[in-house]
């Protein structure tokens, strides 16, 4: 029997995880909600909850690759949930959906070629400054739509602009980092 010491294992089960994980029951209570005030406070709820998951990994020093993994697919789980419930509804067409969700469809296809390509495997996927204005898009427009819905069209065609600058952005960086 080895008993070498291994490196300590990340636990799992961490107040920043478990903020994380809430946004998937916001998603749910999102798809199931109808009055415009109860639409904002689920939506402002899990923007809260998208910065203190960070805020208290980082503060606290358990920030996890799980916990790095659960952040985004968390927040696209909501903002899922939320496209896809404006659409039921008629607010949004089915093609703005589209628009709003690009970057995010086209992160999951860059990470799984990413992973897939081997000179590609050791870069690491970061948050990039574009994307996070991408994020902010999609907040104002999933808000706007409840309180302002003449800027709707208008902030999905900005943002659907921006995801595909963000997409190029993201595949920019990861053709100058496979050189290095």
């Amino acid at each position: 029997m080895d008993h070498t010491p291994s490196a300590p294992v990340a636990p799992l089960v961490t107040l920043p995880n478990a903020i994380s994980l809430s946004r998937v029951g916001l998603a749910l209570g999102f798809a199931f909600s109808e009055g415009i005030p109860e639409r904002l406070a689920l939506i402002a709820v899990a923007s809260l909850t998208d910065f203190l998951d960070g805020w208290l990994a980082r503060r606290r020093r358990v920030a996890s690759r799980f916990g790095a993994l659960l952040d985004p697919v968390a927040d696209r789980l909501f903002m899922l949930s939320v496209i896809a419930r404006y659409i039921v509804d008629g607010v949004l067409a089915p093609w703005e959906g589209v628009a709003l969700f690009f970057r995010d469809v086209m992160s999951v296809v860059g990470w799984f070629v990413a992973r897939n390509v081997s000179w590609l495997r050791p870069i690491p996927f970061r948050a990039r400054p574009i994307g996070k204005l991408v994020t902010v898009g999609q907040l104002v427009t999933v808000v706007a739509a409840l309180v302002t819905p003449q800027w709707l069209h208008p902030l999905v065609l900005g943002v659907g602009a921006l995801g595909v600058v963000a997409t190029a952005d993201y595949t920019l960086m990861l053709w100058r980092e496979r050189a290095r």
